[in-house]
């Protein structure tokens, strides 16, 4: 994939921050590998902002499946977003990456409250950009915080990283026969039922027109290479 965009969204889970195997929530050397891998990229010249989830520490829906009303269970998962994003925001600092810390819920002690032409001001001027607590509404996942923010933002491109080098379609991890694809169309991902991202944040890409590179991150330097647009993953996008 040659580097045709200038503008990207990374979508980074909670649990990506977290040592596998760990009972710790955040382990500060994951953080600050992912942090020097960001900062090559950024490098190069490329405004990167992030959106980060928050499953190492919380997960709405299985709160409120243990008998948690839904709307506070996602309303405490979207803290827990704002612990990781104050995190990576921190590793980038220390690494030499200007960043700056915007969220969904008022929290100004800590963060900006998110303005969509602040936050394209500081990515023009060279800074991280790091979103946090969702899209401050309940029942909305952070893939979905990523598409709206991309289309917020005029982001060129998402990049997904998960803990799968791709899009199969079928479960690699029951499957053996699983086929990873190297590129896909919306409309294909869609007739096959792949679950490239939930429903709302892939029609927000679709309808916006913005590709998704899904790659693993744990893979030594993925992260760098696909923001350098290395060929990686799988990408969908609309039709050639």
């Amino acid at each position: 994939m040659a580097r045709d965009f200038k503008r990207v969204i990374l979508k980074l889970s909670g649990e990506a921050l977290r040592e596998p195997g760990s009972q710790d929530n955040i382990s500060p050397e994951i953080v600050e590998g992912i942090a020097n891998q960001i900062k090559s990229a950024h490098q190069t010249g490329l405004e990167i902002a992030i959106v980060v989830g928050g499953g190492n520490f919380w997960r709405g829906a299985a709160a409120a499946g243990r008998g948690m009303e839904r709307a506070t269970a996602d309303y405490v998962g979207m803290l827990a977003t704002v612990m990781n994003a104050l995190a990576v925001q921190s590793m980038l600092e220390a690494v030499g990456v200007p960043s700056r810390v915007q969220t969904a819920i008022e929290m100004k002690n800590v963060a900006e409250t998110f303005i969509r032409r602040l936050a394209i001001r500081h990515l023009e001027k060279g800074r991280v950009v790091i979103f946090g607590a969702g899209t401050g509404n309940p029942f909305f996942t952070t893939d979905t915080t990523a598409a709206l923010r991309a289309s917020e933002i005029g982001a060129d491109i998402i990049f997904k990283a998960t803990n799968v080098d791709g899009v199969y379609n079928k479960d690699p991890n029951v499957h053996d026969d699983a086929v990873r694809y190297e590129s896909l169309t919306y409309n294909q991902a869609l007739t096959e039922d792949l679950k490239v991202m939930d429903g709302t944040a892939f029609t927000l890409c679709q309808d916006n027109n913005i590709p998704i590179v899904v790659f693993d991150m744990n893979d030594g330097d993925n992260i760098r290479r696909a923001l350098t647009g290395e060929e990686i993953g799988t990408i969908v996008r609309s039709e050639d």
